[in-house]
């Protein structure tokens, strides 16, 4: 299996989880992973070049997905418009989308980047929570899809809604040097990240994805 993993924090806890999984697992050996930035898998995954992946959400309706996201309930931090420019951000297609559907002038920046912007500015708006305030929802950015190995997909999936990570020190105090931040910081910015789509969730996606529609 050819699975894509976007390469951010905020889905630390499910590289984890699959290195985990797969340590005890006979699909080891033919497992192959590719991170990207969110572009980039939904690409890969339109060319059939990888099976499964993390794509973002405004992609996702082309491809059976699981009920796994990647979601925030009010503020993401990770998922901005600062006051600059206008521009796009290239790694992403549902934010920039967002931001036009909301009407938010600036330039676009996600994923760590993003969170380190927050923690040494927070000077921007947070599309999450622009989003909450306009429909009382969480916001769905990414989805767990496929185009094969849907059976197994989905058995991970419901195993890793199922599990409560645990995340080593060490592996906190790497990730958190490589971004620039604490490992505090990095918890911290985990508590408001979640996975396990729901009835609100699936609402908010839906919406998003009709209204979003009006403004390509």
């Amino acid at each position: 299996m050819r699975f894509g993993s976007i390469s951010y924090l905020n889905l630390l806890p499910f590289q984890l989880f699959l290195k985990r999984y797969l340590k005890n697992s006979s699909a080891k050996m033919g497992f192959r992973y590719k991170r990207a930035v969110p572009s980039r898998i939904n690409a890969l995954l339109k060319r059939k070049e990888v099976d499964a992946g993390f794509i973002s959400s405004i992609a996702s309706q082309k491809f059976k997905c699981t009920q796994l996201g990647i979601i925030a309930y009010k503020k993401v931090y990770s998922v901005l418009v600062l006051p600059e420019e206008e521009a796009k951000d290239p790694a992403s297609a549902t934010s920039n989308a967002l931001a036009k559907l909301l009407h938010i002038k600036g330039r676009v920046l996600i994923g760590d980047a993003a969170l380190k912007y927050y923690f040494d500015n927070q000077n921007a708006i947070d599309l999450a929570e622009a989003w909450h305030r306009k429909t009382g929802l969480p916001f769905v950015f990414g989805r767990l899809c496929y185009n094969k190995h849907g059976k197994a997909i989905e058995k991970l999936a419901k195993k890793f809604a199922r599990t409560k990570m645990k995340i080593p020190q060490y592996i906190l105090k790497q990730e958190a040097k490589k971004r620039g931040i604490t490992p505090a910081q990095l918890l911290w910015y985990l508590e408001h990240i979640y996975y396990k789509m729901e009835e609100k969730e699936n609402r908010s996606l839906r919406l998003f994805l009709k209204q979003s529609k009006k403004t390509r």
